[in-house]
């Protein structure tokens, strides 16, 4: 019996990944700009549902490259098998690159934003239920509850993919379930006569492409997570049967909550009271909930704890799969010979993600940095048409029609310049910056190889080996 990352993610756990990862802490916090932006209860509604229907064409862009690539890793993975046979330096080169942003950057920032916003929505209410109002003592209990639950996920996808099935089935249950009630209080309001709000329906809708652009680029950002499970393809039990069919199942399910919750919260709150919250779900609750409204910001933490745990768990297979193809360290490619979890891959990102909760404010970070997330989408659409000409031969259980990936990679492009057009700021520059710095470690590293001290990496793969008692994929079993 051989040592590798094993199959042991079913239909129902493939759909509560997807889940995980697009319903985060966005739609119970702010999802007060789409209405911002369209002006009207009516259009923000339709951006709502539009944008839940672009998600979806694009994760079912996603199936079709998972059956096509059947690999870890997603975008990383369709970049390597459709672009690396075109030139022996441009072709890896994106892949590089994407690895480079997401691995060492992207998504450990993220994971450290998420797990900061679950400790500020779990500890407040304790704070103010025991009156503790000193800023400099709250802001480290806060920091202290913040490391301690990264440690928790840490542990979590360290320890065994089926630790992490179970955990994550029970916090995405709940996380729907917090859905749920927000949208069973605006049923109620609705059902005793508050439809004031809603039925200024198209009232005041922004005539402003600029204004209509930039409600869309908001809801997007919020559906944002459509592609978790392409990044854990080589441990879902039937990938080709049972990626297309989560994603069937998932989005949808998404795109009904979004736009049902925003119903409920147009059923109790103005428009200017949702554009001015800084919590809207927070808000709704303090006015329809009375005594239970801690449930809101429990439903908050437990939602931004189960996204931080499937955040991780999927990074940590593109540092696998990337480790494997010698564009990270070699150790980061190996797994625990016993849990079949890359535990040296799942470390690093726990060390990189509590360096960027020590160091301070990163959300600006995220803000400037997350538009190349929408670069790497529209890049994956160019590989799915690229590969079937290259390998048109290989069976397609699912295929989507052309014009799906075209479309995609347009909005891709809208979304991608959108944000510097619109919001012109340095930040960005230092994202193309840290982008392009790729290049050369890229030329010097994995490409001529001459800055690669042998000796060292040698030393520092026994080392992580040792550590982690892990062991090269496909080696036998001890």
């Amino acid at each position: 019996m051989t040592v590798g990352l094993k199959r042991e993610l079913g239909l129902f756990s493939a759909i509560n990944l997807i889940l995980a990862v697009m319903i985060g802490s966005g739609i119970f916090v702010s999802p007060a700009s789409a209405l911002k932006y369209s002006g009207s209860v009516g259009m923000c509604l339709v951006v709502w549902a539009i944008c839940g229907v672009i998600s979806l064409l694009g994760a079912l862009a996603f199936a079709e490259l998972s059956t096509v690539v059947p690999r870890s890793g997603a975008e990383y993975a369709y970049f390597m098998d459709s672009f690396t046979p075109l030139h022996p330096f441009w072709g890896p080169l994106p892949a590089f690159l994407y690895s480079w942003l997401m691995v060492i950057i992207i998504r450990p920032a993220e994971v450290a934003v998420i797990v900061l916003t679950f400790s500020e929505y779990l500890c407040q209410p304790v704070m103010d239920a025991l009156c503790i109002a000193n800023p400099q003592g709250v802001q480290q209990v806060k920091k202290a509850v913040a490391l301690a639950g990264l440690g928790i996920i840490t542990y979590i996808n360290s320890r065994s993919v089926r630790l992490y099935v179970k955990v994550q089935n029970i916090f995405g249950s709940f996380k729907v379930l917090a859905c749920l009630v927000v949208i069973a209080c605006g049923v109620y309001e609705l059902s005793i006569g508050n439809t004031a709000n809603l039925a200024q329906g198209f009232a005041g809708t922004s005539a402003s492409p600029k204004n209509i652009a930039l409600s869309f680029y908001s809801g997007l950002w919020a559906y944002d997570g459509w592609s978790a499970v392409s990044t854990v393809t080589e441990e879902i039990k039937q990938p080709e049967r049972n990626i297309p069919k989560s994603i069937m199942i998932s989005v949808p399910i998404v795109t009904a909550l979004y736009v049902c919750m925003n119903i409920a919260y147009m059923s109790v709150l103005s428009v200017p009271e949702m554009v001015g919250s800084q919590a809207v779900a927070v808000t709704f609750g303090e006015r329809i909930l009375g005594p239970f409204a801690f449930i809101i910001p429990l439903g908050v933490a437990l939602s931004t704890f189960g996204c931080a745990l499937s955040v991780q768990f999927g990074v940590t297979r593109l540092c696998y799969v990337s480790g494997q193809d010698g564009f990270m360290l070699q150790g980061f490619s190996f797994v625990h010979h016993k849990r079949h979890t890359p535990a040296p891959a799942v470390a690093f990102q726990g060390l990189v993600a509590f360096i960027f909760i020590a160091s301070g404010d990163i959300v600006r970070l995220i803000e400037f940095a997350s538009f190349m997330i929408w670069v790497s989408y529209g890049t994956a659409m160019v590989s799915l048409l690229v590969l079937r000409r290259t390998r048109s031969q290989v069976p397609r259980p699912y295929k989507v029609p052309t014009w799906i990936p075209i479309f995609i990679c347009l909005v891709a492009v809208f979304l991608s310049v959108t944000p510097i057009v619109t919001d012109p700021d340095p930040m960005y520059l230092f994202a193309l910056g840290f982008a392009l710095l790729g290049v050369p470690v890229y030329y010097c590293c994995c490409y001529k190889k001459t800055l690669q001290p042998k000796a060292c990496l040698n030393r520092l793969t026994y080392c992580l080996q040792v550590l982690f008692e892990a062991v090269p994929p496909d080696a036998p079993e001890p």
